[in-house]
């Protein structure tokens, strides 16, 4: 009995979400075609002049914008913020420092207290049941 391997491909948006671009900013024969799980390991090992480019100076997609900025990506849609942003942009926004940006950076500060503090609790819970 023989095994074969087929070849496991993705569509463009799940490739360009891996290696944390913003789809419509890539080119166009890599918004069109499929994306094989070796050539998304060559893009990321060895990534190309436009991928770098993009990976430095943007568009970036939401989630890097997100945690470009220090908030959560509910933060950047009560923000306003609904488009993908450069390096820039981002970099002007940190600068303006807009009261949305600071309420959202100390709510998602609050979020990320809140969840270690609960951490630190199931981690005492699970020390004093092996203890007993």
């Amino acid at each position: 009995m023989t095994s074969h391997q087929n070849t496991q491909t993705m569509k463009p948006a799940t490739a360009a979400k891996k290696l944390g671009v913003y789809l419509e900013a890539t080119p166009a024969e890599f918004q069109e075609g499929v994306v094989s799980r070796a050539e998304l390991n060559a893009l990321q090992a060895d990534p190309p002049q436009w991928l770098r480019d993009l990976r430095r100076d943007g568009p970036h997609p939401r989630p890097v914008v997100a945690a470009k900025l220090g908030v959560s990506i509910a933060g950047l849609r009560r923000g306003g913020v609904t488009e993908a942003l450069t390096t820039e942009q981002i970099e002007a926004l940190k600068q303006e420092r807009p009261e949305w940006l600071e309420h959202e950076r100390s709510v998602q500060a609050d979020v990320r207290k809140e969840a270690a503090r609960v951490k630190r609790l199931h981690a005492e819970k699970a020390e004093r049941a092996a203890g007993d």
